[in-house]
């Protein structure tokens, strides 16, 4: 994640169980427009998706929870005890908030590679993708854009056969990735908005 967000998440809400910092060779152009349009037409077909996520901080740290997505922009993470972190997008605000200190820090959405999890679908020619691997066991896809996020990326891994998200890593400015693997998925499961409410300060959007 950018680096401001990473530091209130320890934290962070996203690296991973694989660290994706290098990636083979990207498919052939044929290959990676069929890998991509895969799984835009897949992320079309699931709009709300509900699980349990295991974290993996860039300093070995693990966390674990419940998460909800409703595409787009719309998700929600609840941390497991002790951990007193919950994190919210409302599909513009992303809200990491403390309860332990009473306190929440925000950011807008869309300057955090997070924004492209919850987009509606990846375009084929969409310029944010930086790399893309098929292999008969996992679909690789790397995101980012400088004008956007600097030099912080997200990965995207999927099961080639079924197209389902499976884990995600967020390498911010600095280096420093935070994963997270998701497993016990519903999809499309009625969520109400009310989930994703988030307790705005004066201005925010």
């Amino acid at each position: 994640m950018i680096n401001s967000i990473a530091k209130p998440f320890k934290m962070a809400v996203l690296s991973g169980v694989i660290a994706m910092s290098t990636i083979a060779t990207p498919a052939v152009a044929n290959d990676k427009q069929k890998a991509i349009k895969a799984i835009s037409n897949h992320f079309k077909k699931v709009p709300t998706m509900a699980g349990e996520f295991v974290q993996f901080g860039p300093n070995g740290e693990q966390t674990g929870g419940q998460f909800l997505i409703k595409r787009p922009g719309k998700i929600r993470f609840n941390y497991e005890n002790p951990s007193p972190i919950t994190v919210v997008s409302n599909g513009r605000t992303l809200e990491v908030k403390n309860k332990k200190l009473k306190t929440s820090s925000y950011y807008p959405l869309k300057k955090t590679p997070l924004s492209l999890l919850l987009s509606n679908k990846i375009k084929i020619n969409d310029k944010s993708i930086r790399k893309v691997e098929a292999t008969k066991d996992i679909t690789t896809v790397v995101m980012g854009d400088k004008k956007i996020f600097g030099d912080s990326q997200i990965t995207l891994l999927f099961d080639p056969k079924t197209q389902d998200l499976r884990q995600w890593t967020i390498k911010d400015a600095q280096g420093k990735e935070t994963s997270v693997m998701i497993f016990n998925v519903r999809k499309n499961v009625k969520i109400s908005n009310t989930k994703f409410a988030v307790n705005k300060p004066t201005g925010a959007n």
